[in-house]
Formats: structure tokens, sequence, C-alpha cells
């Protein structure tokens, strides 16, 4: 069922997610130009993300305006899949993009130990893009965390871009602390490894980056195996239905929530102990499903009457011949 407050949460992740792009653009443009002339392959990296996150939001965006429009005799379970698809491959992507950058700065770092020389870097382009750059992510993860919480807290896609934004910000003020402390201390402490810096801030950047990737990208995988919903979420479910389906004169033998982007899918197995017709399961459906939805975000409920749920016992009982 639609979530009533669908359309205006629809305008405001919408309007979060153009901006977005607008600013993942503007950043990764100013990325690749500060790396050409700097010679930084931190900031080229830094530059990269931040295109990714643009094309990321592009897709996003056409994502969302699906999401909204609920169930259709094509997909007849909605598109509520595909934002946790879109969470998998931006997370998998950016994982390849850490992992070639790694691969790159090793073999720089390696390529210096031999006793190649790699070009040397200029500062005076990193201070101006590190200024503009660290503003401009504030700025987004400020804007998207505002637009999520407006929202119920209920968008993954704005929850993650958010998380995206973020990390930018630290990833950002993170090789600028690195290349300016390299910068200023190149002909003291860090002297052996000024030459080979930029490299080194790199594996850091990547190092700290495959954490938060790995996590989300095994959150999404899950959602789309199948994994029950979390805890938390299922005991929310449990409370907020079992008054009404005492009173409908049910029973509760099981119950499954489970979780797909922003949406649930609440599965409630009942014991109906005496004939009941299908006008009252849909009676009662309608009765659940917006609390569920008040309670957990964007719900389908399915009411299945059974004697055993989930778990048939085996084998399963026969009836007597007459």
């Amino acid at each position: 069922m639609p979530d009533p407050a669908s359309r205006p949460e629809e305008i405001a992740e919408n309007r979060a997610l153009r901006v977005g792009m607008v600013g993942n653009l503007f950043m990764g443009a100013c990325g690749v130009l500060a790396a050409a002339l700097s010679n930084s392959q931190a900031l080229l990296l830094d530059g990269l993300f931040s295109l990714i996150g643009f094309f990321a939001a592009f897709v996003a965006l056409r994502i969302s305006r699906k999401v909204a429009a609920g169930p259709d005799r094509l997909r007849p379970m909605g598109y509520a899949v595909d934002e946790t698809i879109f969470t998998t491959f931006r997370s998998l992507s950016l994982l390849v993009l850490v992992c070639v950058a790694s691969v790159y700065a090793i073999t720089s770092i390696l390529a210096y130990l031999d006793g190649t020389q790699p070009p040397p870097l200029q500062y005076e382009p990193m201070v101006v893009y590190f200024a503009i750059v660290g503003l401009t992510c504030a700025a987004l993860w400020f804007f998207h965390y505002s637009a999520w919480r407006k929202g119920g807290r209920r968008s993954e896609i704005l929850h993650l871009e958010a998380k995206a934004a973020a990390f930018d910000t630290l990833i950002t003020a993170s090789a600028a602390g690195g290349l300016l402390a390299i910068a200023f201390f190149k002909d003291g402490p860090l002297s052996g490894i000024a030459p080979i810096g930029d490299s080194i801030v790199v594996l850091a950047l990547c190092c700290v980056a495959t954490t938060s990737y790995i996590s989300d990208f095994r959150s999404s995988l899950g959602e789309l195996a199948g994994v029950t919903a979390a805890p938390d979420k299922i005991a929310i479910a449990r409370r907020t239905v079992r008054a009404q389906v005492q009173q409908a004169g049910l029973r509760i033998v099981d119950l499954t929530v489970m979780k797909l982007g922003r949406s649930f899918l609440v599965v409630i197995y009942v014991d109906t102990g005496a004939p009941v017709t299908a006008a009252d399961v849909d009676k009662l459906t309608a009765t659940l499903e917006p609390a569920l939805g008040e309670a957990l975000g964007r719900t389908d409920l399915f009411i299945v009457p059974s004697q055993y749920g989930r778990a048939f016992p085996a084998p399963l009982p026969t009836r007597a011949a007459t």
C-alpha cells in the first residue's frame, strides 16, 4: 500500500538528489583539474569518488520515482528491491575503485623503492581544492541529512547519500591533513617519504574507505538474499499487530519481517481456530497495514492462515481416510 506521506518524501528526496548530482559533478571536475595541476593521485581519487557520486545520484533519482509509484502489472511486488540493488552495486563500484587506486599506489611506492622518482607535487592548487571541496562536501551532507530526517528517516537512498557526503568530507579532510603535513615537513621528519607521500595518503584513504563500503555492501546483499530484518524491527512489528490480531479472534503462529530498501515485507501466519472469510482477512489487513506503516515505514502486509507457519512438521499429519 502506498505510504500517505510518500509524496512529500518523494519531492524532498528528488530535490536532494538533484542537488547532489550538481554538487558531485562540480567536485569531480575540481578533483580532476586539481590532480592535473598538482600531480596528485590522491586528488584524482577524491575526484573520482565524486564523479561516481554524480552517476549514482542520477540513477538514484530514477529509482526513487519508481519506488514511490508502488506495484503494477509488471512488478506485482513493487519496485522496492530496486533501491537495494542500487545500494549494492554502488557500494561494489566504490570498492572496485578503492582496489584499483590501492594497486596504483602500491605500484608507485614500489617503483620509487626501485629508483624511479615520481613527479613533484604542486601544493598551491591543493590548498584551493581542499577549501572549496571541503565546504561543498559539508554542505551536501547537511542537505541530504536534513532531507532524510524530514522524510521520517525512511529513505535508504538519502541515508546512503548523506553517509557518502559525510565520508567524502572525512576523506577530503584526511587527504588535506596528510598532504599538507608532507608539504610542511618535507625537508624535516618526513623527508624520507615526501616523494611518495601522495601514494601513502591514497593507501590510507583506501583502507578507511574499504571498511565503510564493505559494511554497506554486506547489508544490501543481505537484503537481496532475503535475510530477516533486524530484531528490533521484528519486535516493533509484533507489538503493533498483536492486539488487533487477538481482537479478531486469531492467534499468531509465526511472523516474518524482511527489509528491502525503505520498505518492509511483513507476513503474519495466523491460526484462525474457526472459519473466517476472505472479507475478514481483508478487513484485518486494511487495519494493520497502515499501523505497520506508521511504526516501520512503507510496509506490505500479507496474512496467511496456517496452523504451522513457516515450518511444517515432517512428515505432515495426514487426514484419516473416510
